[in-house]
C-alpha cells in the first residue's frame, strides 16, 4: 500500500544579485503575465462565460484564436499558464460569491424551507445556476432534471430567480490585478544546471541564468517571484512529501495559544516563550517607521530599506516559530492536539502599543504552520469551542477570576497559571462535547 503524501512548498533563492538587464527580461514576462490575466478577468469573469469555465479548454481555444499572444510576443509556455491561473482565480471568486449568498440565505427568515431548498439547489448545480443567471431554459440530464422539477414545483421560481440575480450582481466581483512581481513557469521553460537555473525569456532560444543557494533540482510547475529593488528572486516549488506516521506519538495534548508565549500545554510546559520579545520588537519597529513615513510623505522617502528590514524581522520571527513548533512535536509526541479556535484580533483598548502589537500578531502564520507540520507528522488536530474557556475552573467547572497571569477558583480553591488552566479546559472540551469536528484526522476546520 503506497504511503500517504501531502503537498509542501519549498523555497529557493538566488545566490548572487540578479543584474539589472536580466531582471528587466524577467519583469517583461511578469508584465505580460499580468496583461493576460486581466484580459481573462475582463472577458470571462462575468455570468455570460460561466459555461466556459469548466474545464477551461473553450477559453484556451478562444484565446489561441484571438492572436493576443502574438500581439504581446509572449512565449506560449507562459501565455497558457497565465490563462489557467486566471481561470482558477475566477472559479475561486465564484465560489466566494456562492458562499456569501448561501450564508445570507440561511439567515433569511422571509424564505420558507422549500424556498431555501430550491435556492440551495441552484447554488449547488452549476448548469442550473448558469441558466438562471443568463435567463435560459434549464436543461439537465434526466435524473437531475427530475430533481429540479421536484424542488421547483412548490415555490415561486420567478421571485427566487430574481433574488439570486440581485445577490450575484451585488456580491460578485470582477477581478483585476496590478501585480507584476511574479509568474508561473512550466517545466519546459526552465532547466537546472551549473548550480543554478536557466529561465526562458521572450527572446527565442535565450535564457536567463540565475545561480541558486542550493543544488536541488525539481521537475514541476514553479512560481517565480521577483524583487527588482533588491535584485533578488524567490522560486516556490510545490512537492509531495511522505507523511511520517510515528508509532511513539501516543499523547493527547491540550494547548493554549498566546501572543507572548506561543504554546502552553495542559501539563504546564511552555513553547515559544520568547515570541512576545520578537513580536514586540517587530511591532514597535513597524509603528515607528509608519509614523516617520507619514510625517515625510510629501518628500516621498524611499522604502527599499524598510521592506528589506521588514522581511528580515519577519524571517527571524517565522524561524523562531518553526523552531519552537518542531520542539513541541518532538518533546510532546502528540497523537491528538486539542486547540481552541484562535480569536480574531479585537479593535479598541487603552494602550496603543499593545493594540498595535496585537494587530501584528502572527496568528495566521502560526495557524498555517501548525496545520502543515501536524499533517506531515500524521498528528490530528481537534478544534474546540472557546466561549469562557479561560474563565472556567479546570477542576470544578465554575467561573473563577484571573489576577496577574494566575487563575484562582473561589469555590474549590484551585490555583494555577492562567494559560495552563486554559489548556486543561481545551483538552477537557476536546475529549468531551466541545469539539467542533469530533471525528477523523486533521480536524482543522475554520482554524
Amino acid at each position: 500500500m503506497p504511503s500517504e503524501t501531502i503537498c509542501k512548498t519549498i523555497h529557493q533563492y538566488n545566490k548572487e544579485p540578479v543584474n539589472a538587464s536580466d531582471m528587466q527580461k524577467l519583469l517583461e514576462i511578469a508584465r505580460d503575465y499580468k496583461k493576460v490575466k486581466n484580459y481573462i478577468y475582463t472577458r470571462f469573469g462575468g455570468i455570460a462565460s460561466l459555461s466556459k469555465l469548466y474545464p477551461g479548454y473553450t477559453v484556451q481555444n478562444e484565446m489561441t484564436g484571438s492572436r493576443f499572444r502574438e500581439t504581446l510576443g509572449m512565449p506560449s509556455v507562459y501565455f497558457y499558464l497565465a490563462i489557467f491561473d486566471a481561470l482558477g482565480d475566477i472559479k475561486c471568486q465564484w465560489t466566494r460569491t456562492k458562499t456569501k449568498i448561501l450564508k445570507l440565505l440561511n439567515q433569511n427568515r422571509e424564505f420558507s424551507e422549500d424556498d431555501k431548498h430550491y435556492l440551495r439547489f441552484l447554488l449547488k448545480v452549476n448548469k442550473v445556476f448558469e441558466a438562471v443567471l443568463n435567463k435560459k431554459a434549464v436543461q439537465l440530464p434526466i435524473t437531475l432534471q427530475k430533481q429540479y422539477e421536484n424542488v421547483s414545483a412548490q415555490v415561486d421560481t420567478e421571485r427566487l430567480n430574481r433574488y439570486l440575480c440581485r445577490q450575484v450582481r451585488k456580491y460578485h466581483i470582477k477581478l483585476h490585478t496590478e501585480r507584476t512581481d511574479g509568474f508561473c513557469i512550466a517545466e519546459r521553460a526552465y532547466r537546472y544546471a551549473d548550480h543554478g537555473i536557466y529561465i526562458s525569456i521572450k527572446e527565442k532560444r535565450k535564457r536567463v541564468f540565475v545561480p541558486l543557494t542550493d543544488n536541488n533540482q525539481y521537475k514541476s510547475q514553479l512560481y517565480v517571484k521577483l524583487f527588482p529593488e533588491e535584485q533578488k528572486i524567490e522560486i516556490k516549488v510545490p512537492i509531495n512529501v511522505t507523511v511520517h506516521d510515528h508509532r511513539d506519538y501516543q499523547n493527547h495534548v491540550g494547548v493554549a495559544v498566546g501572543v507572548y508565549t506561543m504554546l502552553t500545554t495542559d501539563t504546564g510546559k511552555h513553547y515559544g516563550k520568547d515570541l512576545g520579545k520578537y513580536q514586540i520588537e517587530y511591532a514597535d519597529w513597524i509603528r515607528e517607521q509608519t509614523v516617520r513615513y507619514n510625517k515625510n510623505r510629501n518628500e516621498n522617502p524611499g522604502r527599499k530599506k524598510y521592506y528589506a528590514k521588514k522581511r528580515r524581522l519577519e524571517d527571524q520571527l517565522h524561524s523562531y516559530i518553526n523552531q519552537e513548533l518542531n520542539r513541541f512535536l518532538k518533546e510532546e509526541k502528540p497523537q491528538v492536539i486539542y486547540i481552541v479556535k484562535l480569536p480574531k484580533p479585537r479593535a479598541g483598548g487603552v494602550n496603543k502599543r499593545i493594540n498595535h502589537c496585537m494587530a501584528q500578531w502572527q496568528r495566521g502564520y502560526i495557524r498555517k504552520r501548525i496545520q502543515q507540520k501536524c499533517k506531515e507528522q500524521a498528528v490530528a488536530i481537534v478544534e474546540v469551542l472557546g466561549k469562557d474557556i479561560s474563565n472556567e475552573c479546570s477542576e470544578c467547572g465554575q467561573i473563577g477570576k484571573k489576577e496577574r497571569g494566575k487563575f484562582v477558583c473561589l469555590k474549590c480553591g484551585y490555583q494555577d497559571e492562567e494559560k495552563v488552566n486554559t489548556a486543561r479546559n481545551v483538552k477537557k472540551r476536546g475529549q468531551g462535547d466541545g469539539a467542533l469536528n469530533p471525528k477523523g484526522c486533521f480536524q482543522q476546520r475554520g482554524f
